[in-house]
């Protein structure tokens, strides 16, 4: 969910998803290549992810990642999912103190 999120605000590389969530947390959360590539390879597999070679700003080649439109729905089932499963969690922790 978090990886399509981030590719959601626009074409980037796999580098730059890894930096942006770790900048929008505040440092909280860490993707580690090892886990990041191949979770994009697996999305982009199921049609969630399209992908195309591009220069970087270094003038390197990278692979830019961007939402397909299977994707972008996906993610809103994944957001609602999320958002479910948050509030019965929040729901057990103030019973568990009551």
């Amino acid at each position: 969910m978090l990886l399509l999120k981030i590719v959601a605000l626009g074409p980037i590389h796999g580098y730059g998803i890894a930096q942006r969530i770790q900048q929008i947390s505040r440092d909280v959360l860490q993707v580690k290549q090892g886990s990041l590539y191949p979770a994009l390879h697996r999305l982009e597999k199921r049609g969630w992810l399209r992908a195309e070679w591009r220069d970087t700003h270094s003038g390197r080649e990278a692979k830019f990642y961007s939402l397909t439109r299977i994707g972008r729905r996906q993610l809103e089932a994944e957001t609602a999912h999320w958002e479910r499963l948050a509030v019965a969690v929040s729901l057990i922790l103030v019973q568990a103190v009551l």
